[in-house]
């Protein structure tokens, strides 16, 4: 769900007409009212020019409370015309000028507004301390105190904590009820509308986005009304009401057009591109949401743009576009990885977990397109990443490492996509001379990989978990120290599976028969590696033997090939 609900925003126009010479303050401060009308009415180019003349006249005649309150709304227009650099010096010139005449309602005003720019550049703990010393200045108003509850609210949200959010939502909607601010309160429904959908309070969501829907309208707020209209279309697609959550998301979009909100567009966009990729429409889909990604960026807005390639990569997966679909959750993985240094914001958290089992699932899928054909090593992948993930928490590894075993694990033998069938399925024994092409799978799986990137360093595994501590393995002969841990986890285990599954020249050996073949071949892999998998893996080849033939861990079932024949050689 979308988790702003602030000021519209706007893009230039040409030059006001210069004021001439120093007016009345009446005339000065109706510049600013009509700022405020241009704005709220969607009329940006208006706006922008009516904050920019309040400013110049208000600087001649000395009327430094005018000019602090237009340099704040000027700052929150550029901000949504994606110029946050630019708000954020407006916001900075506020606060000093406020501070600097005494006038703390107005400095805190410029504080909060610095927040938000804060906020939605990804900047959470900056944000976090705008609002709080924002909330000390503003004293006993009202409406200000609404608006910082609101964004401490959605702070709150983002941060997972949805009590807390609902609490500062309802605490926003009292204060604005005592000021009497309709738009106040009209926001307030709406962000209750937010954390209802969030914890999937249907009914009250729409409740809630009905009442702020009719108080937009009411006083013609058109970027709250596309707002309301955009969240309740991502209620209706999470639920599935895919036409309803079109109409929605393109009503959102043309106020959004009207208004030029770019920042506003891209959401609209992404929701419009999932309901088509949701029906199958692919190749709107594909364009709808490779324009969300384009103006999120043009925006500056990180999490809208992280979300949209997270929605594109899943529609190139869903098409078997594998490198396509992980280049683009590779970029959004570090997008996320910006948002917040120490990761300390729950909600943050949630989505990058999300964005890494999407990750898993295209590797795993990929894994398993290239076993698909053999019903005999169809779950090697899977269960080469349980057994390293199983080696690799004994080795006392961290989470980064696991995971990086875990996705190496499922691409580990990419490279036979290029082995040909006849060798990579022959049930003789192979020739000499097809050994040496089985041993060019790690350096083929790794040359398929070189146009994609990872956070986890897995090529070191891709290519060399048939390398031995002696230097007779392969491709590259390494030697001791030079074979990393990582690659000597999935080497082991590796061979492990390969001994306890049945093959088309041989059946399964059991687990005594296994041990005493592996056990001769322990000095390929170090002392450590080898004891960690003897702590592990054989009680866990019997859970998973004890498991429904044919069902694979998270629920994947096997194909029925229409012969039985090899794959694993090597």
């Amino acid at each position: 769900m979308s988790t702003r609900a602030g000021e519209l925003k706007g893009s230039p126009a040409p030059d006001w007409p210069a004021v001439p010479g120093t007016l009345e303050p009446a005339v000065v401060s109706g510049y600013l009212e009509a700022g405020r009308a241009h704005e709220n009415a969607g009329r940006v180019a208006e706006a922008t020019e009516a904050y920019r003349a309040t400013i110049a006249a208000a600087e001649t005649g000395g009327l430094k409370r005018v000019q602090v309150e237009a340099m704040r709304r000027l700052a929150v227009v550029r901000h949504h015309a994606s110029d946050p650099h630019g708000a954020r010096r407006l916001c900075e010139a506020s606060f000093a000028i406020a501070t600097e005449i005494g006038e703390p309602v107005l400095a805190a005003e410029a504080l909060n507004a610095l927040g938000i720019i804060a906020f939605e550049t990804g900047a959470m703990d900056e944000s976090r301390v705008f609002y709080h010393r924002a909330m000390q200045l503003g004293g006993a108003d009202s409406r200000l105190r609404g608006r910082i509850q609101q964004n401490l609210g959605i702070l709150a949200n983002v941060q997972g904590d949805h009590e807390a959010a609902r609490s500062h939502y309802h605490e926003s909607l009292s204060e604005f009820q005592r000021a009497a601010d309709e738009r106040g309160c009209a926001i307030a429904y709406h962000n209750l509308g937010m954390i209802s959908a969030n914890d999937r309070r249907w009914d009250e969501a729409d409740r809630y986005y009905q009442r702020s829907l009719e108080l937009a309208r009411g006083m013609g707020d058109l970027r709250l009304e596309g707002l309301c209209r955009l969240n309740h279309a991502e209620v209706d697609l999470a639920q599935g009401s895919f036409d309803l959550a079109l109409a929605g998301a393109e009503a959102a979009l043309r106020i959004f057009d009207t208004i030029d909100s770019r920042l506003d567009r891209a959401d609209a966009y992404r929701v419009i591109g999932t309901v088509y990729r949701e029906t199958g429409r692919i190749q709107l889909a594909e364009a709808r949401l490779r324009s969300a990604i384009d103006m999120a960026r043009e925006s500056e807005a990180i999490l809208g743009e992280a979300e949209a390639d997270r929605e594109l990569a899943l529609l190139y997966r869903a098409a078997g576009r594998n490198q396509e679909a992980l280049a683009l959750l590779y970029r959004a993985h570090r997008l996320f990885g910006q948002l917040d240094a120490r990761r300390d914001l729950v909600e943050i958290r949630n989505r990058g977990r999300l964005l890494e089992e999407t990750y898993l699932t295209v590797v795993r899928e990929w894994g398993q397109s290239i076993e698909s054909a053999d019903s005999y090593t169809f779950g090697h992948c899977d269960r080469v990443a349980r057994y390293g993930v199983a080696v690799a928490t004994a080795l006392g590894l961290d989470e980064h490492a696991v995971q990086t075993i875990r996705v190496g694990a499922y691409l580990h033998d990419l490279g036979k996509v290029k082995v040909p069938h006849e060798i990579l399925n022959k049930p003789a024994r192979l020739t000499p001379e097809e050994f040496e092409i089985i041993k060019k799978h790690p350096g083929w799986g790794e040359e398929l990989l070189a146009e994609v990137e990872f956070p986890w360093d897995i090529r070191t595994i891709i290519r060399w978990h048939h390398e031995r501590l002696d230097g007779t393995g392969y491709p590259d002969g390494l030697v001791g120290d030079e074979f990393p841990l990582t690659a000597q986890i999935i080497g082991v285990v590796d061979v492990w599976d390969a001994l306890t599954t049945s093959r088309s020249y041989r059946a399964a050996l059991d687990l005594s028969e296994a041990m005493a073949r592996i056990e001769p071949s322990r000095g390929w892999w170090s002392p450590e590696v080898f004891a960690a998998f003897l702590a592990v893996v054989p009680t866990l080849t019997v859970e998973i033997q004890a498991e429904p033939r044919g069902l694979l861990p998270g629920g994947f079932e096997p194909p029925r090939p229409a012969a039985e024949t090899l794959a694993g050689r090597g």
